[in-house]
């Protein structure tokens, strides 16, 4: 799953807080599994298929570019 548009990109709805998913975690399409900053508006990051996240491939924070490999989604 990638990225889909420029920003930053965090795992958790807020400091503190549990991450949305994490590797073996099951998600369904259309799931939110993450969120990306751009121009103060957060923006969902959601499964574009359903299956187990199988790796995480962004660091909570870092900036990331349109299309750029945010998880690995296995099939279940």
């Amino acid at each position: 799953m990638t990225a889909p548009l420029v920003g930053v990109f965090y795992q958790a709805p807020g400091p503190g807080k549990p991450p949305f998913v994490e590797v073996g975690s099951a998600v369904v399409a259309g799931q939110q599994v993450a969120i990306v900053e751009a121009m103060k508006m957060l923006n969902e990051v959601v499964a574009d298929r359903a299956g187990v996240i199988g790796a995480v491939l962004a660091h909570d924070g870092d900036v990331v570019e349109y299309g750029q490999p945010l998880f690995r989604i296995d099939p279940a």
